[in-house]
C-alpha cells in the first residue's frame, strides 16, 4: 500500500480524493484549481492526530476494517466499515452529476450517504475544512439541520439529516437509519434532504453508466480502460473544456526532492495526449469540449504565441507561490500554488494545438466540424511552428535553467505543418496543402540532419548534444519514423539500454535543475511498451504492461512517478499521462472482439 492509495470522486466541476479509511483528504472549491477545502494530503499531519485539519471523516467506533469499491462504471465510491463486534456501516460518496432541464447539473458539492448494515454501529463525524490554503474556516450552526463554513470565495453549507450538534462537536452517536450529508453552496433545501440525495445518487449513477456504455473499449483489460477513462473525464473542467494534468499539487517526485509542482492546470501537451487516448475510445464529448477551449486559446494568442499551460478558465498568468501554512505531503514541502512554467518557451505546444484540432476536419460525427475559418486560425500557430522549429526551448520536461533545440519539440513543429497539410487537403485547398507540406518536408530534413548521430546510429534528444531522452520514442507515435526504420530501431535500442531500470523507464539519466532524477516516469514506460509491440516484441510488451498494471492503486490508477526499486508511487495523482498510457497500451495489445465470436 502507498500513501497515494486514494479514490477520486468528482463531477467535472469539483473533485475529492478519499483515503483507505474513507476520509476526504483532498478537494478544492469552487473548482479543481481553487482553495483546498480538504488539504490533509499535503498538510503534513495525519488525520488521526487531534490537531489535524483539512479532512472529512465518518468514523465507525472500534473500526477494524474498511472495504472499498466503486459502483460499476461510475466514480461513486462505496466504503464498508466494520468494527470488532461485527457492527457495520456503508458510506456512499459522490459528487452529483446528471442532466437536468437541458443542462448538466454539476454543483460545487459533495454528497455522502451513510447506511447501517449490521448490529448497532456508532459513528463520529469529523468535518474539519481548511480555508486560505491551510488556514481555519469560520463556522457556525445555522438552524436545525445545517452548518456554514465561510471561505474567501464562497460560503459552503453542510445540510444533513444527522444531529447537527453531534456533528458540530464531533460526538459519537448510534446510527439507526440512513443519514444524508450534502456539503455545497450556501443554499437551503426546498425539498426532503434524504429523498433528494437518494434521487441524485440514482441519476448520477445512471449518467456515468450511460457515458461508459458509449465507449469503444478493447476486449481485454476492460476494467482498466473504463476506470482510466472515467478518471480522465474527471480531469476535464466541463464549463470551459480545459483538461488538467492532475487533480493535486505538490506531491513530490521522490522523497525530499523539492520537485513539487502544481498540476491543476491545462497543459497543452498533456491535454493533447488525453484527447488522443479518449478519441481511441470514442469519447467525443471530451474532445469537443477541449476544442472549444483551444479555439479560445488560439483566439487570444498574441501573434500566434502559445504558452505551455493555461488556467482552466484560460488564464495566461499562473504566478507560483508557496502555501506556507501547509507543510507538504508527508511533511515534504514546499506546497506550491501556481506554476511558473507558464512563462517558459516550449515549442512542442504548436504541434499539439494542431494535432488536437486535426480530427475536427475529418470526423463527421462531431456536432461542429472544423471549417476554413478554423484552418486559417490554426495557420497562425503553424507559422510559429515553422519559425521556431530549430530554436532553443525548455523542452517537454520543462527544464528551468537551461535551453536547447529539442528533437521532440522540433518533431512536434514538423507535425504541426504536416497535419495542416492534411487539413488543407480535407478542405480542398490545394495551394495551402502544398505550402504546408513543403514546410513539413524542410523541417524533416533539418531534424534528420541535426539530430542524427552517425557514430552511435541513433537520434539525439537535442540538436547540439548527444543526449538520450525517452521522448525520442514518440517519433514513432508522431509517424515521423516507421517502426522498421533502422534509425528508429537504433534509437529505441539506445534509449532502452540507457534509461530502462528493470520494469521502468526514466525520462533521462542526466542532472537537471534539481540533480539526478531518482524515480521513473510512468508514461515513458508505456511509450516503451508501444514501441516494443510495433517493433515485433509483443510478448515483452504484454509482460511489461501486466507488470505496470500490478503497480496500480486499489482504485485502479497510477500517479506520475514510481520508484524503480521499491515500486512506491510518487508525484501528482491521478496523473493524466499515466492513465493515457494504460488506455493506449490496452487498446494496442488487446485481442480483437472478433476473437470471441
Amino acid at each position: 500500500m502507498t500513501d497515494l492509495d486514494l479514490w477520486p470522486i468528482g463531477n467535472c466541476q469539483v473533485s475529492a480524493l478519499v483515503d483507505r479509511a474513507g476520509r476526504f483528504v483532498w478537494g478544492c472549491v469552487p473548482r479543481v484549481d481553487g482553495d483546498p477545502l480538504f488539504s490533509a494530503l499535503v498538510g503534513g499531519v495525519e488525520p488521526t492526530a487531534d490537531e489535524a485539519t483539512g479532512f472529512w471523516a465518518i468514523e465507525l467506533e472500534g473500526c477494524v476494517s474498511v472495504e472499498q469499491s466503486y459502483r460499476r462504471n461510475t466514480p461513486i465510491l462505496v466504503s464498508r466499515h466494520t468494527d470488532g463486534d461485527g457492527n457495520a456501516i456503508e458510506v456512499i460518496d459522490f459528487c452529483p452529476y446528471f442532466r437536468r432541464k437541458g443542462r448538466t447539473y454539476r454543483p460545487v458539492a459533495y454528497a455522502r450517504i451513510v447506511r447501517p448494515l449490521a448490529g448497532s454501529p456508532r459513528i463520529r463525524v469529523r468535518l474539519r475544512p481548511t480555508c486560505g490554503w491551510g488556514g481555519g474556516c469560520g463556522q457556525r450552526i445555522g438552524g436545525s439541520n445545517h452548518i456554514r463554513y465561510q471561505l474567501a470565495q464562497m460560503t459552503m453549507r453542510l445540510t444533513t439529516t444527522a444531529p447537527v450538534g453531534m456533528v458540530h462537536e464531533e460526538r459519537a452517536f448510534r446510527i439507526e437509519r440512513p443519514l444524508h450529508f450534502f456539503l455545497g453552496p450556501d443554499e437551503s433545501f426546498d425539498s426532503d434532504i434524504a429523498a433528494t440525495l437518494d434521487a441524485m445518487l440514482t441519476e448520477t449513477d445512471g449518467e456515468w453508466r450511460e457515458w461508459v456504455r458509449g465507449l469503444a473499449i478493447p476486449l481485454e483489460w476492460q476494467e482498466v480502460v473504463i476506470r482510466c477513462a472515467i478518471s480522465l473525464k474527471l480531469c476535464q473542467h466541463e464549463e470551459t473544456g480545459a483538461i488538467v494534468a492532475a487533480l493535486t499539487t505538490s506531491i513530490p517526485e521522490h522523497a525530499g526532492s523539492q520537485r513539487n509542482w502544481d498540476y491543476r492546470y491545462c497543459w497543452i501537451r498533456d491535454a493533447y495526449y488525453t484527447v488522443q487516448a479518449l478519441n481511441r475510445l470514442g469519447a467525443l464529448d471530451v474532445l469537443e469540449g477541449y476544442l472549444v477551449y483551444l479555439r479560445n486559446i488560439v483566439d487570444g494568442a498574441r501573434g500566434g504565441h502559445i504558452q505551455p499551460l493555461y488556467g482552466v478558465l484560460g488564464e495566461a498568468v499562473l504566478e507560483e507561490r508557496f502555501a506556507e501554512a501547509l507543510t507538504g505531503y508527508r511533511g515534504m514541502g514546499p506546497v506550491r500554488v501556481g506554476n511558473q512554467a507558464y512563462e517558459q518557451v516550449q515549442h512542442d505546444a504548436y504541434g499539439q494545438i494542431v494535432l488536437s484540432n486535426t480530427q475536427a476536419f475529418f470526423d463527421q460525427r462531431l456536432f461542429r466540424m472544423a471549417g476554413v475559418e478554423d484552418f486559417e486560425a490554426l495557420e497562425k500557430v503553424g507559422e510559429r511552428a515553422w519559425e521556431y522549429h530549430n530554436q532553443p526551448d525548455a523542452g517537454l520536461w520543462e527544464l528551468r535553467t537551461r535551453q536547447s533545440v529539442h528533437t521532440y519539440s522540433a518533431a512536434m513543429c514538423w507535425a504541426a505543418c504536416d497535419r495542416l497539410a492534411n487539413a488543407a487537403q480535407a478542405l480542398g485547398i490545394e495551394a495551402r496543402r502544398a505550402f504546408w507540406q513543403d514546410r513539413a518536408d524542410l523541417i524533416r530534413v533539418r531534424i534528420e540532419k541535426e539530430a542524427w548521430r552517425e557514430g552511435t546510429r541513433r537520434m539525439s534528444a537535442t540538436f547540439a548534444g548527444d543526449d538520450l531522452d525517452a521522448s525520442l520514442i514518440q517519433l514513432l507515435d508522431l509517424r515521423f519514423f516507421s517502426p522498421d526504420d533502422p534509425r528508429f530501431v537504433g534509437t529505441l535500442e539506445a534509449v532502452e539500454a540507457g534509461l530502462r531500470r528493470g520494469s521502468h523507464m526514466l525520462r533521462y539519466a542526466t542532472e537537471d535543475d534539481f540533480g539526478l532524477p531518482e524515480t521513473a516516469f510512468n508514461v515513458c514506460t508505456f511509450w516503451l511498451i508501444e514501441a516494443l509491440h510495433f517493433t515485433g516484441r509483443s510478448a515483452d510488451a504484454r509482460a511489461l504492461f501486466e507488470e505496470m498494471l500490478s503497480r496500480r492503486t486499489a482504485a485502479g490508477l497510477l500517479s506520475e512517478d514510481i520508484d524503480p526499486l521499491t515500486g512506491e508511487l510518487w508525484g501528482n495523482y491521478p496523473q493524466t499521462y499515466s492513465l493515457v498510457g494504460m488506455i493506449n497500451c490496452a487498446v494496442l495489445l488487446s485481442k480483437p472482439w472478433s476473437s470471441i465470436r
